[in-house]
């Protein structure tokens, strides 16, 4: 069974609903027949690259906020990663386009690398401080997990998986997907947002239930708990 997850490097609700699926998945006595693809999503296709301000500066001056104020709203999403065990440090992460992250993890992809690129992006920005548009540092986390710096450097050159990227984003309207994470299992079962863990959990069962049957419909999982980030800006 496949598990696609639509979900950008820079939303902060993805790395959470990673880990609460990853949860979920270590329960399932089947998990090793579970396919993780990951999809490619921008939040912000037309964000400029900037690593001279951080998240917290850019979210601040977009929001029209205080830091003050934008301290005291993203300190919840600290905590709530805690719960996950993830280090979160906006004040170190970087603004950055994604384009280029998204186009390195088809890379992996096609290498059998996805869901450990993705990893590896995900922490670099918002745990290291990672520029996470920037070739030399993408360079980098690709040859941290075994990619070839050289097959990089000249896939980051060309326009090498722009396409794939575009796919996946198109693909993501066609399903109506407004905000991610959103998970979709065997076609069937979407869950959107970084859930509470039962509904993953609940949701896994189910979906393996029906996985032979035909003509899927894609029931959707909502609920007013489920964080997520929209494509207005709205974490």
């Amino acid at each position: 069974m496949k598990i696609e997850i639509w979900s950008d490097v820079v939303c902060p609700f993805c790395y959470i609903g990673k880990r609460k699926l990853e949860k979920a998945l270590d329960k399932f006595p089947l998990k090793d027949q579970v396919e993780i693809e990951w999809k490619s999503f921008q939040l912000n296709p037309e964000e400029k690259t900037n690593p001279s301000i951080n998240t917290l500066e850019h979210l601040a001056q977009s929001k029209g906020w205080s830091m003050d104020q934008t301290r005291e709203i993203t300190s919840n999403v600290v905590e709530m990663a805690k719960e996950q065990g993830l280090e979160f440090d906006f004040e170190k992460a970087k603004v950055a386009n994604t384009k280029n992250a998204h186009r390195l993890i088809h890379f992996a992809k096609k290498q059998s690398k996805g869901g450990e690129m993705k990893e590896r992006l995900l922490k670099a920005y918002f745990s290291d401080g990672e520029n996470v548009d920037d070739p030399n540092t993408l360079i980098k986390l690709g040859a941290e997990i075994g990619l070839n710096e050289s097959e990089i450097k000249s896939m980051l050159a060309s326009n090498q998986f722009d396409d794939a990227v575009d796919q996946d984003i198109y693909e993501s309207r066609l399903i109506g997907v407004r905000g991610v994470p959103f998970f979709v299992l065997d076609r069937k079962f979407g869950i959107s947002g970084a859930q509470p863990d039962e509904v993953f959990e609940e949701t896994l069962e189910k979906a393996w239930s029906e996985f032979a049957k035909n003509n899927p419909v894609l029931e959707i999982k909502t609920a007013e708990n489920g964080e997520s980030c929209d494509i207005d800006g709205n974490c």
